[in-house]
């Protein structure tokens, strides 16, 4: 079976991908869904849960959805002028393991902006301080289930000028790895945090289209 890939349209056209006797549904058919009704369930300290009940417009059935709903998150790439990437280490409780991953957290109501948000992420999280902060993007990071967005950075020239101010919750160690290792870190397995990968693969199509360093 080929799957034709068509640039015109932007998509995978059907040919034989789709079978002509079943009843696709298409693009026509995606939709918003109405919302009739919505409570929230639970409150907690980094999120909220909510019921949402919602119809679908192709066939009027009706179910629950539950959101999460919490503040939007910062991710910092942050990068040293001799071309190492300034990581963090630390204990996970949802994965229950170690990572190895950019600075990154909620965004305060306090923050002026979302790049005032990566200074003090990247401050508290390594004690550093950018030349400059460049926006590489905005991510969704489960659309599924969760109403946030997560704004990714890269920081330029980096430097440590503080010490860490770490939450009592907080264990971070922090790793310089040579940017051309990380290709090997995500290939192992070593890097496997996906809005890390999102803000690296972005910042690699930047950089390759010369938008950055």
């Amino acid at each position: 079976m080929k799957i034709r890939y068509d640039d015109r349209r932007g998509a995978f056209a059907p040919h034989s991908f789709i079978n002509p006797r079943r009843k696709a549904i298409t693009d026509l058919m995606v939709r918003r869904w109405e919302k009739r009704s919505s409570k929230i369930l639970g409150e907690y300290p980094v999120f909220r849960l909510r019921e949402d009940v919602i119809v679908s417009p192709r066939n009027a059935y009706e179910l629950k959805a539950y959101i999460l709903e919490t503040h939007n998150w910062i991710t910092v790439l942050p990068i040293t002028a001799d071309r190492r990437v300034v990581l963090v280490k630390q204990y996970r409780f949802g994965f229950e393991g170690v990572t190895l991953e950019a600075p990154g957290g909620l965004v305060d109501p306090t923050d002026e902006s979302m790049e005032a948000a990566a200074r003090r992420e990247l401050a508290e999280e390594t004690g550093c301080e950018a030349e400059s902060m460049i926006e590489l993007g905005v991510v969704l990071p489960n659309p599924a289930i969760q109403n946030n967005r997560c704004y990714l950075y890269y920081a330029h020239n980096v430097v440590q000028k503080f010490e860490q101010t770490l939450d009592a919750g907080e264990d971070i160690a922090i790793e310089l790895v040579a940017f051309d290792d990380i290709p090997n870190l995500i290939a192992n397995g070593t890097i496997q945090h996906s809005i890390v990968l999102n803000a690296l693969y972005l910042y690699d199509l930047k950089r390759r289209a010369g938008e950055i360093q």
